[in-house]
């Protein structure tokens, strides 16, 4: 069975790429002991665009659908983007939770059918 892949668009101002990267950050192990998680990375935009992809790599969909509804939505309770938030914050001053970064998030899903990597020496 093939990986599947799923990479978060996040539409992010300017104004808010520091905060996205360090909630990123404060979180960076947070997914890797999931069952079923292969690979992340959270992609900055260089020119052009205000739009950063993170991608992460599931050994399947249902892997996927356990982190979703376990961990990441015990992390993102509330954090104002709904299921596919992933990038929320944890809770402020008060107990209020921050403003999200990004202004809007949609979710694009693949399933691997080819891959490479380096050659062996």
């Amino acid at each position: 069975m093939p990986s599947v892949v799923k990479i978060n668009v996040l539409t992010v101002p300017a104004e808010q790429r520091e905060t996205l990267e360090k909630r990123f950050a404060s979180r960076a192990h947070a997914v890797e002991n999931s069952d079923g998680f292969e690979w992340f990375e959270l992609l900055r935009p260089v020119e052009g665009t205000d739009t950063y992809l993170v991608y992460t790599r599931w050994r399947d969909e249902e892997a996927f659908q356990a982190w979703m509804e376990g961990p990441m939505k015990a992390a993102h309770q509330g954090a104002g983007q709904g299921a596919q938030g992933a990038e929320g914050g944890r809770g402020g001053e008060g107990g209020e939770r921050p403003r999200p970064a990004a202004s809007g998030a949609t979710l694009w899903s693949f399933e691997v059918v080819q891959q490479a990597g380096p050659k062996g020496e």
